[in-house]
C-alpha cells in the first residue's frame, strides 16, 4: 500500500514522549525515498505515454501517484522537523553536552545541526550583557516573588518605573 512506511515513521515518533528522542530511522527514510523514486518514474512513463498516445484514462492514476508523492514528502519533512525540535529542546534541558545515550540516537547530520545550534546560541549569549555575556539557559523557571532586588553597577541617575515612581540609581546601591 502507498505511503504506509511514511506514516509508520511518523507513528513511531508519536509513540515516544515529547522529551524522548527515538533512534533515527534511516532504514524507514530510505524505504520511503525508494517508494517516492518508483512512483516518480512510473508517473514519468505514464505522462509520456498519455502525451504521445493520448491516453486520458491514465490521468487519474498519475494524479493519485502525485498525491502519494506529496504525502510522503510531507511525512518525511514532518519527521525531520519534529526531530530537530526535540533536539533543540534537549539543548535547553541538558546544556551544550548531551548524554551518550541521546547522542547514540542521532544521525551524523543531526549531530552537526546540534553543534551549529550550540555555537549560534553561544555566540548570541556572548553578545548580550556586556563583556562576559549572559547565560539565558539558566533560571528557566520564573521567580516566585513578584519583586526583586537590583544592585546598580554604575551611576544611572533617576529612573522612572512603570507605575510612575522615580528611583535614584547610584553605583553599588540596592533598590
Amino acid at each position: 500500500m502507498f505511503c504506509e512506511k511514511a506514516i509508520e515513521i511518523i507513528r513511531e515518533l508519536h509513540r515516544m514522549g515529547d522529551g524522548q528522542l527515538p533512534a533515527f530511522n534511516e532504514d524507514g527514510i530510505r524505504q520511503v525515498l525508494e517508494e517516492m523514486k518508483a512512483l516518480y518514474e512510473q508517473n514519468q512513463s505514464d505522462v509520456n505515454e498519455a502525451k504521445s498516445e493520448g491516453k486520458s484514462e491514465l490521468i487519474p492514476t498519475i494524479k493519485f501517484r502525485h498525491c502519494c508523492l506529496l504525502r510522503n514528502q510531507r511525512c518525511i519533512a514532518a519527521y525531520l522537523y519534529d526531530r530537530l525540535l526535540r533536539i533543540r529542546t534537549l539543548r535547553w534541558e541538558y546544556g551544550s553536552v548531551l548524554p551518550t545515550n541521546i547522542r547514540f540516537h542521532m544521525c551524523a547530520e543531526e549531530l552537526e545541526w546540534f553543534n551549529q545550534y550550540k555555537k549560534s546560541l553561544a555566540t548570541f549569549m556572548r553578545s548580550l550583557g556586556g563583556e562576559e555575556g549572559l547565560d539565558i539557559t539558566q533560571d528557566m523557571k520564573p521567580p516566585k516573588s513578584l519583586y526583586i532586588e537590583v544592585r546598580c553597577l554604575k551611576d544611572h541617575g533617576e529612573f522612572e518605573i512603570d507605575d510612575g515612581t522615580i528611583i535614584l540609581l547610584k553605583k553599588n546601591s540596592q533598590v
